[in-house]
């Protein structure tokens, strides 16, 4: 089992400088099964539970690097961390921001697309669903200016689908209509607002759009905008398993 010592622990947890970690040891305010940590220095076993178990001013401990979770990405924040307006990092507890390893979005999802975005501190996991080759699909619920034509399925199927300005064309995507002006689209590629820009290549414009699944992974229905969720094993396999 790995440890660590007390200080850097939460040093990279963002719950402050070393030096302020120690002064919140002597202070007591730092617990193990209810037991008063006094040496920061102290290495402490990085067992599963521990954020369950260690306490810090009397709330449960963050979890612990490696950490992935699922987000309800509302309308209106940007998966950014440095432009204007509010940031999808915004959504979660300020020490967060100072984590090390750093917490990232798993790809990004535009500021007026809602739905399952993902984020996690462990880079390994991160390059592993976003490389071509995993080829994890993501599915999104389109909302259309315009009636449908009735031929996109099948352009889109065929896997000639040319986007302005680029010279490759699309992969194969999958459609599903559902009403006149809703649709269902499943990509296995993720170009930039290719949503958004394979409609207008087909003569239409995206007035809403929603993503609902990543790889097997759906979007909790109990999970509202802007609320987060961490994740375990098993919700990280079924990303794979789509």
């Amino acid at each position: 089992m790995k440890a660590a010592r007390l200080d850097k622990l939460l040093a990279n947890l963002g719950y402050g400088s070393r030096r302020e970690i120690q002064g919140l040891a002597r202070a007591g305010a730092i617990r193990l099964d209810g037991a008063a940590l006094a040496d920061a220095g102290a290495r402490i076993p990085l067992d599963p539970d521990l954020p369950e178990r260690l306490t810090v001013a009397g709330e449960g401990l963050d979890p612990l690097p490696g950490l992935c979770l699922m987000l309800h990405k509302p309308l209106g924040v940007t998966c950014s961390h440095k432009e204007a307006g509010p940031l999808v990092y915004g959504l979660f507890p300020e020490r967060w921001r100072r984590r090390d390893p750093a917490l990232s979005t798993v790809g990004r999802l535009d500021k007026e697309t809602s739905g399952l975005l993902l984020l996690t501190d462990d880079g390994a996991l991160l390059h592993r669903i976003i490389a071509p080759k995993a080829a994890v699909a993501k599915r999104y619920r389109v909302t259309l200016d315009r009636p449908l034509r009735g031929d996109e399925g099948a352009v889109l199927a065929a896997g000639t689908l040319m986007l302005e300005g680029e010279d490759k064309p699309l992969l194969p995507v999958g459609f599903a209509a559902e009403d006149a002006t809703r649709c269902t689209v499943t990509l296995h590629e993720g170009r930039y607002h290719q949503v958004r820009r394979m409609f207008a290549a087909l003569g239409n414009h995206v007035a809403a759009l929603h993503r609902d699944r990543v790889g097997g992974l759906d979007l909790p229905a109990d999970l509202a905008p802007g609320d987060y969720r961490v994740m375990g094993a098993g919700a990280i396999a079924r990303i794979f398993a789509g």
